[in-house]
C-alpha cells in the first residue's frame, strides 16, 4: 500500500529505520573515543605558535644545545621550622634520587635561598614522556624523603601544564553531564513530554560522538592541533547547535501534524520547511568558524575545521536522524499532548497562538514599531559603554587555573625567596663571537638577575661576566664562615682556595658553540608570566644580535598573535556572514541591517560582560582570544536566530505582505527560537564548571550575549525595524514591492 506521494508503507518504515541504525553504529564507534580525545590534546603554548615567530626560532636552535628536548620542572621546598644547611646533604641526596626517576633527563644541583628557608631542585623531563606519570613519581620520591617541617611543590612549565590538564579533565565527564542535564530539563519544560526530549538528546549525543571520532582522527594524524579549550567548545557547540536545529525541525513537524493525517506527509513537509533555514544557519556558523583558519595560532586555527565538523554533523543529525526517529514514533513522540489532524485541533492550535505571549508582543510591535526599535537600539548602545572597561590584554599563565594550583603555589615560594625567574630562564641565542658584547648589554637591563651560558661540562652551564665572580665570592664567603665556625679560628687562604675550587660547580666549563651560535640562560627577577618579565624580555629583544625564546617570550608572541588574529578575523567573519545572508534572503539591505543589529548586540554583551567579569567575578584581565571566540559564537550563532526568523518572515511575506508577514513570522517562530536561545545559552554556561579562567569568562559572555540576542534583538529590535521599514527591507528583490 502506498501513500499519496507513492511511497509504500514498507519504505516508510525501512528508510528511517536504516538511517537510525547507521547513526547508532557510527555513533557507537565514535563513543569509544570520548575518553581518548584528551590524549591528543596539546597543553604547551609553544606548540600553537607559527615557526616564523622569534620564540619558536630560538627554541629550535636551543634544542641543539641539549642532548635531548626536555620540559622544565622545578621542585620547590619551604621550611616551616628551622633552616636548610648551605650544602644540605638531604637535598643533594634527594636530587640524585629524582635524577634516577625514569624519563628525567637532567637534574641541577639543589639551590638554597640566602634566608635558608627555601630550596629548589630544577629538572628536565624527556619530551614525549608521560608527564603526569613522571610528576607523580617525583612527588612520591620527595614524600619518601621525609624532609622534616618542609612543604614541597611541583612547578615549572611541566607543573603548570599538569595543573591545566587536571582542570580540563572534567571535560569528558562533568561538562557533558551538566550540559545534557540542563538541556533535558529545558526540553521537558518546553515540550511537556518525556519522549521528545530523549529523541532530541539522542540526536545531539550521536552527532557529538561522530564529531569526536572525526576530530580524534584529524588530531592523531597531525592534521589539526587541539587543546582542552577547543575540545570543550566542540562538545558544547555540537550539543547546543544540534539541539537548536532539532527544536526548529520539531516545531515544523508538530505544525504539520495538525494539518496532515499522514505522519510521512508531515515529515516530508517539515523537512521542506526546515532544510533551508537549518542549512543556511549551519552554513553561516561554518563560514564564521572557517575564518579562524586565517589565525596565526594553531589553537585558534584548529577550532575552525574542528567546529565546522561539529556543526556539519549537527545539521546532518537534525535533518536525518531526528526526522527518522520522529517518523517512526509518529504522534506518540508528543505524548501525552499528541497533535491531531482535524479541523478543531488545528483551530485550537491557532487560537493558542493568537492568545499567546508572542501574539500579544506582535500586536505591541505592530502598534509602536519605530519607538520600539529606536528605544531598544539606544538601550543596547548604552550597554556598549562598558566596553571601555574591557581588559583583554593577556592573563598570566599562573592565573589560568581557578582554585588551588600546586604550580602556582610553588612559583609563589620561588618568588618569596629567590629571583622569581629562577629555574625558568629566558633563552637568548647569540653569535659566539659577540657573547661578551651581548652579555654586557643584557646585564644593564632592569629585571635581569643573572646570565649564564650553555656549556660543555659537568653542570652544562657556565656563569659569565660579573656573575661568575660574584658566585665564586659568595661560595668563598659561605665556606670561610662555616670553616671558621668549625675550627674556631681563621684558616690560610691557600686552604680555602682548594676547597672553593672543589665546591665551585662550574669549574672547567667551556661555553658551547654550534654553527657559530651560543645560548645564554638569563634569569629574570620577576615571575616568567608577569608583565614585568614581559617588559624585561622586550628590552632584551632590542639588544642587537639576539634571538630570544623561553616561557616569557612565548607568552609575548602568543599575545601578539592573538591581537593580530582578532584584528584580521573579525572583519572577515562579518563580510562572510553578510554575503551568505544576501544569497539566502535575496536582498542587500536586509543582510546589512541584520549584521549591524548583531554587531550592536555583540558590543552590548561585551560591555556588560566586561563589568561583570572585572567587578563581580574579580578577574584582572582576559586573553584577547576570549573576545575573538565570543565574537565568532555570538555573531555566527546570533545570526542563526535572525535566519530562523527572517526566512519565515520572507515565506509569510510572499503570502500576506511584509507588514503582516513579519508579525506572523514572529508569532510562529517566537517560542521555538526563544527555546533554542535558552538551550544554547545554558549549554555554553555549562563551560563554567571547568575551572579555567578562559572558559569561565567565555561561558558568561556567550550565554549572556545569546540571551540578549534572542530576547531583545530578535524579539523586539529586528521585527520592529522590519515592520517600520516595510517591504523596502527586501531591496533590490521584487519582494520590496509587496507591502
Amino acid at each position: 500500500m502506498a501513500d499519496r506521494a507513492g511511497v509504500s508503507k514498507w519504505l516508510r518504515v525501512t528508510i528511517p529505520s536504516v538511517l537510525v541504525v547507521i547513526w547508532l553504529a557510527i555513533g557507537g564507534l565514535g563513543g569509544q573515543f570520548f575518553g581518548k580525545i584528551s590524549d591528543v590534546a596539546e597543553l604547551d603554548l609553544a606548540a600553537f605558535l607559527p615557526t616564523s615567530v622569534e620564540s619558536t626560532e630560538a627554541a629550535e636552535i636551543a634544542k641543539r644545545f641539549t642532548d635531548q628536548s626536555t620540559e622544565n620542572v622545578i621542585v620547590a621546598f619551604e621550611r616551616s621550622k628551622g633552616n636548610f644547611d648551605r650544602n644540605d646533604t638531604k637535598l643533594k641526596n634527594l636530587a640524585d634520587e629524582l635524577g634516577a626517576v625514569e624519563s628525567v633527563a637532567e637534574v641541577s644541583p639543589p639551590v638554597v635561598a640566602d634566608s635558608r628557608k627555601a630550596g629548589i631542585i630544577a629538572l628536565g623531563i624527556e619530551a614525549g614522556a608521560d608527564t603526569d606519570g613522571v610528576l607523580e613519581e617525583l612527588r612520591q620520591t620527595v614524600s619518601d624523603a621525609k624532609l622534616a617541617d618542609t612543604d614541597h611543590y611541583i612547578t615549572g612549565s611541566a607543573g603548570f601544564s599538569a595543573d591545566l590538564g587536571a582542570a580540563f579533565s572534567g571535560i569528558d565527564g562533568l561538562l557533558l553531564i551538566v550540559a545534557l542535564a540542563v538541556v533535558f530539563v529545558i526540553l521537558i519544560f518546553v515540550y511537556r513530554s518525556p519522549i521528545l526530549p530523549i529523541a532530541v538528546l539522542m540526536t545531539s549525543c550521536l552527532a557529538l560522538a561522530v564529531a569526536v571520532f572525526v576530530v580524534y582522527q584529524l588530531a592523531s594524524n597531525g592534521i589539526v592541533t587541539i587543546n582542552g579549550q577547543v575540545q570543550g567548545i566542540l562538545f558544547i557547540l555540537v550539543i547546543g547547535a544540534a539541539t537548536d536545529y532539532s527544536l526548529l525541525y520539531v516545531a515544523r513537524f508538530r505544525e504539520e501534524l495538525y494539518r496532515q493525517a499522514s505522519v510521512w506527509g508531515a515529515t516530508r513537509s517539515a523537512l521542506r520547511g526546515s532544510v533551508e533555514p537549518i542549512l543556511a544557519s549551519g552554513g553561516t556558523v561554518i563560514a564564521g568558524l572557517l575564518c579562524l583558519l586565517l589565525s596565526s595560532l594553531e589553537s585558534n586555527a584548529a577550532l575552525g575545521p574542528v567546529g565546522a565538523v561539529g556543526i556539519l554533523l549537527a545539521m546532518l543529525a537534525a535533518l536525518t536522524l531526528l526526522p527518522s526517529l520522529l517518523a517512526l514514533l509518529g504522534r506518540t513522540a508528543f505524548w501525552p499532548y499528541r497533535p491531531k489532524a482535524d479541523t478543531e485541533s488545528l483551530r485550537s492550535h491557532e487560537r493558542q497562538l493568537e492568545r499567546g505571549f508572542w501574539s500579544r508582543l506582535g500586536r505591541f510591535i505592530k502598534k509602536y514599531p519605530r519607538r520600539i526599535w529606536i528605544g531598544t537600539t539606544a538601550a543596547l548602545l548604552l550597554m556598549c559603554i562598558g566596553v571601555v572597561q574591557l581588559r583583554a590584554d593577556g592573563m598570566p599563565i599562573s592565573e589560568f587555573v581557578l582554585g588551588y594550583s600546586e604550580a602556582r603555589e610553588g612559583q609563589a615560594v620561588i618568588s618569596r625567596y629567590f629571583p622569581a625567574g629562577q629555574g625558568t630562564p629566558t633563552q637568548v641565542v647569540v653569535p659566539t663571537e659577540r657573547i661578551d658584547e651581548v652579555t654586557s648589554n643584557i646585564e644593564k637591563i632592569d629585571g635581569v638577575e643573572s646570565v649564564a651560558a650553555v656549556a660543555d661540562g659537568p653542570q652544562k652551564m657556565k656563569p659569565i661576566w660579573r656573575y661568575e665572580t660574584e658566585l665564586r665570592q659568595e661560595i668563598r664567603q659561605q665556606i670561610e664562615a662555616e670553616l671558621t665556625e668549625e675550627a674556631g679560628r681563621s684558616l690560610p687562604e691557600s686552604a680555602v682556595d682548594g676547597i672553593v675550587s672543589e665546591a665551585y660547580p662550574f669549574e672547567g666549563a667551556e661555553i658551547k658553540s654550534i654553527d657559530g651560535n651560543s645560548v645564554l640562560q638569563v634569569t629574570l627577577s620577576s615571575a616568567p608570566d608577569s608583565s614585568k618579565a614581559e617588559s624585561t624580555v622586550k628590552q632584551i629583544r632590542q639588544v642587537d644580535h639576539t634571538l630570544v625564546g623561553g616561557v616569557t617570550a612565548t607568552n609575548i608572541d602568543t599575545l601578539e598573535a592573538s591581537v593580530r588574529d582578532r584584528n584580521v578575523i573579525i572583519p572577515s567573519i562579518l563580510v562572510a556572514i553578510t554575503l551568505i545572508l544576501m544569497v539566502l534572503l535575496r536582498s542587500i539591505l536586509a543582510p546589512i541591517l541584520l549584521t549591524i543589529t548583531t554587531v550592536i548586540s555583540f558590543g552590548s554583551a561585551i560591555g556588560v560582560s566586561a563589568l561583570v567579569v572585572n567587578y563581580i567575578f574579580g578577574f584582572d584581565s582576559a586573553d584577547p582570544s576570549v573576545v575573538l571566540y565570543a565574537f565568532v559564537f555570538l555573531v555566527a550563532l546570533g545570526i542563526d536566530y535572525n535566519i530562523f526568523l527572517m526566512t519565515r518572515v520572507r515565506e509569510e511575506s510572499l503570502r500576506i505582505g511584509t507588514h503582516d508577514g513579519v508579525i506572523r513570522g514572529l508569532v510562529v517562530t517566537g517560542g521555538v527560537i526563544t527555546s533554542a536561545g535558552v538551550v544554547l545559552a545554558s549549554t555554553f554556561a555549562a563551560l563554567g564548571v571547568i575551572p579555567i579562567a578562559f572558559l569561565v569568562q567565555l561561558a558568561f559572555i556567550v550565554a549572556f550575549g545569546v540571551l540578549l540576542d534572542t530576547l531583545v534583538v530578535r524579539s523586539l529590535l529586528v521585527p520592529a525595524l522590519v515592520r517600520d521599514l516595510g517591504a523596502i527591507i527586501w531591496w533590490p528583490s521584487k519582494l520590496r514591492k509587496k507591502q
